[in-house]
């Protein structure tokens, strides 16, 4: 027998199948979708691969498989997956099998690091009766080790460091009854349980609302008749979206089905698993996230494989958890940009909940305050089944929206962060011992430092982009690449001293607050704060149990969570995200302001928001002032109609990056070329623009171009930039790389 395998490679050219014969001795264990150890070309070393096809024979002379894995793998679904997936987002199959496997999956070092974690224990291999006549006989004399075999009778499987402690008797002890068959030490598994510290109270399912019961009746509908039907539901903040989560899954659990919740910020698993727990039991759920340690992320990939956890809780990726017999797919927050990836493989989670969805004839449910344009689009024109909530479930009062003019603010001589309105608001709420969020979505403490004397501004070595001064550390950071050097007192051109920093961060706002607040206790909460393992937890419980004044932070604050003794949010800067360039800043801003404003007065108190701006009349912060998404999505959606910006036009967006800024000037204008007689030849409805560098073009010491390509993204596009890929790109040995990426997240 023959199996076509795919190389671990990201090299364009090896993305194909290469035969090797499969050894007698193999042949029961190698399958479509096992993992191989192969010789391949000349190199010395082993070749990692993934068995993608057998076949009878090969035209080939083929070298036999060295070894196979039999524990990590994947199944033939999931290969067919991912050669989908390798042909819609332009990249090896290999990249995106990888997303289909066990954490850890790597080198036998790797593997053996994350794999179960096991400890010695020791159990008995004769029973009492026995042990009793041996005594009896005096073929038993040692006390000590009577004593041992005595403790073991009454509890039997004991780890051999805790037999040791108890009995007070050494290793060599248990060793010799081992060699005498009276014990067995041997390696007991561990779990890691990332809920081990979790103690959550029970509870039981609410009484749905009228609408959160309509939403619920639909969808249970679409389960029992076995549908692949897509749903939005649209709630405003604080409606009981979670509510309707939670029942939907019950009945999946009931039917013995699994279900799979997308959350898109590790901010806000903590608070999901908490509400999960509390109603179905830690047994059930599995979650997984890039803060787990990767053993824990091992043991809970295996607690899903092996059927023990129906309910898989996670960010994007946990879409890829190898779920048998799936029944719902939920992705909360669905406008979240975090569900597209930024790397390769560079998919959108949405596409691929799609492809599972018709594959097991399951359900979808998009949930989301503000939706994204593309899904709400697709909701007005019937692809979608579109559910309402309309109403806080609590009967609680959406918040109190309020806009001030920071333009007026520095007439009137106040140029504090914080407007006079906001500070009157702070100074009321700490009086009435009630909690304040305060967002801004820039970390650091000055996202910019200058000389005033020769206009020199400090840019990172790598990147073409400014520097962020961090207070704590003296430090200036460049965000993109990582590096980092001494703040600056000398300019390093003029050398003149007149050195300033402009701009603020989350550093910087929590020290003003500080200075203006003295008595309130502060906490934020950004990259900066979050960096170690449960530390989004352990803030967010810190800010809610202990009653923390102020909550400052970026957007990990602004999304789903549930605070009920917040009445106060202060938006420090809403016009962060206007300013990029980018055709959704306008989506962005008023999904980012909705979302924020919506955790204040979740409870029985009115919440009151405080929104500032230098842009009051822009259209995007004016709606999110009156909390209407339709009021947006009709006026945004007209802009986006005139100028062929999604959801009526897809974004193609071709990315180069090399050191060599003549190379890529080349093999850009020659996949330019390409596509442009491809497009003229066939008549192909295609706006292709000409190569231009990237607005940011400069990253990591690489220079950066790009092309953009609008249209309808469909099969007949995928096939021409693939084959342009293979028969321009990847057929020339340069320093180029090139990426694909559709509708990406970041223009820059």
């Amino acid at each position: 027998m023959i199996a076509e395998v795919i190389i671990n490679s990201n090299v364009k050219n090896l993305n194909r199948t290469f035969d090797y014969n499969i050894p007698f001795d193999m042949e029961e264990k190698i399958s479509i979708g096992s993992r191989v150890l192969v010789k391949f070309g000349n190199i010395k070393s082993l070749e990692e691969g993934f068995v993608v096809n057998i076949k009878e024979s090969s035209e080939f002379q083929v070298k036999d498989i060295a070894d196979v894995e039999e524990k990590d793998f994947v199944d033939e679904p999931r290969v067919e997956m991912a050669k989908w997936m390798a042909h819609r987002y332009f990249c090896n199959v290999f990249d995106c099998i990888k997303l289909m496997l066990p954490p850890g999956t790597g080198t036998k070092d790797v593997q053996k690091r994350v794999r179960e974690k096991s400890l010695n224990s020791v159990r008995l291999l004769k029973n009492k009766s026995q042990i009793d006549d041996d005594i009896e006989n005096k073929i038993l004399k040692s006390e000590k080790q009577i004593k041992v075999l005595n403790f073991l009778i009454d509890n039997d499987d004991v780890l051999l460091t805790d037999l040791e402690t108890i009995t007070e008797v050494s290793k060599a002890i248990i060793k010799t009854l081992e060699k005498n068959g009276y014990v067995e030490i041997y390696e007991k598994q561990i779990e890691r349980n990332p809920f081990i510290h979790k103690v959550v109270e029970r509870n039981t399912s609410l009484n749905l609302t009228e609408e959160q019961q309509h939403a619920y009746d639909m969808v249970e509908n679409a389960i029992d008749d076995y549908m692949n039907s897509e749903f939005l539901l649209y709630g405003v903040t604080g409606s009981g979206k979670t509510e309707v989560y939670l029942q939907l899954i019950k009945k999946v659990l009931a039917e013995g089905k699994s279900s799979i919740m997308l959350v898109p910020e590790i901010s806000l698993t903590p608070q999901t698993v908490d509400r999960f727990i509390s109603r179905f039991g830690q047994e059930n759920i599995a979650v997984l996230h890039s803060k787990l340690s990767v053993g824990e992320r091992y043991d809970q990939w295996y607690k899903i494989k092996s059927g023990k956890a129906k309910i898989v809780i996670g960010a994007r990726s946990a879409i890829f958890a190898p779920v048998e017999d799936l029944g719902i797919i939920i992705i909360d927050e669905e406008h979240d940009g975090s569900y597209k990836s930024e790397m390769t493989p560079r998919y959108n989670v949405k596409d691929i909940a799609r492809y599972l969805g018709k594959k097991y004839d399951v359900p979808i449910v998009y949930g989301s305050a503000t939706p994204d344009m593309d899904t709400y689009y697709r909701a007005s024109k019937g692809d979608i089944e579109l559910l309402e909530l309309t109403k806080r479930a609590n009967n609680s009062k959406l918040p109190k929206v309020e806009i001030v003019d920071l333009k007026q603010e520095l007439t009137n001589g106040n140029r504090s962060m914080i407007s006079t309105k906001l500070y009157k608001a702070i100074e009321e709420n700490l009086k009435n011992k009630k909690q304040t969020i305060l967002f801004l979505n820039r970390r650091g403490y000055s996202t910019f430092v200058m000389c005033r004397d020769c206009g020199f501004t400090a840019k990172c070595k790598n990147c073409n982009i400014t520097m962020t001064y961090h207070i704590k550390q003296n430090r200036l950071k460049c965000h993109y690449c990582g590096y980092e050097c001494n703040a600056l007192s000398v300019c390093p051109d003029c050398k003149g001293k007149n050195i300033r920093y402009f701009g603020t961060g989350t550093q910087k706002l929590e020290a003003e607050i500080n200075k203006l607040f003295p008595k309130a206790s502060t906490i934020r909460m950004d990259v900066d704060t979050v960096n170690k393992k449960n530390s989004h937890e352990e803030i967010l419980n810190k800010f809610k149990n202990e009653n923390i004044d102020i909550l400052i932070g970026t957007q990990m604050v602004v999304k789903g969570h549930h605070f009920p003794n917040v009445t106060l949010v202060g938006v420090i800067a809403a016009d962060t995200n206007l300013n990029i360039d980018d055709y959704r800043a306008s989506e962005k801003t008023f999904q980012i302001l909705t979302q924020v404003a919506g955790r204040a007065g979740r409870e029985k108190d009115e919440g009151n928001v405080i929104i500032q701006t230098y842009n009051p009349d822009n259209f995007s912060i004016e709606f999110s002032k009156k909390q209407d998404y339709k009021l947006f999505y009709n006026l945004e959606a007209k802009l986006r109609k005139q100028l062929k910006y999604p959801p009526f036009c897809d974004i193609i967006m071709l990315g180069f990056s090399s050191e060599n800024e003549n190379d890529i000037k080349k093999v850009s204008s020659d996949v330019h070329k390409y596509l442009k007689s491809k497009i003229e030849n066939d008549n192909i409805p295609i706006i292709l623009y000409k190569p231009v560098p990237a607005p940011i073009d400069k990253i990591k010491n690489k220079f950066r171009w790009r092309i953009i390509i609008k249209c309808k993204f469909e099969d007949n596009i995928i096939d021409i930039i693939n084959n342009c890929i293979n028969n321009v790109f990847g057929k020339r040995n340069s320093s180029v790389s090139m990426i694909v990426d559709v509708n990406p997240n970041n223009m820059l």
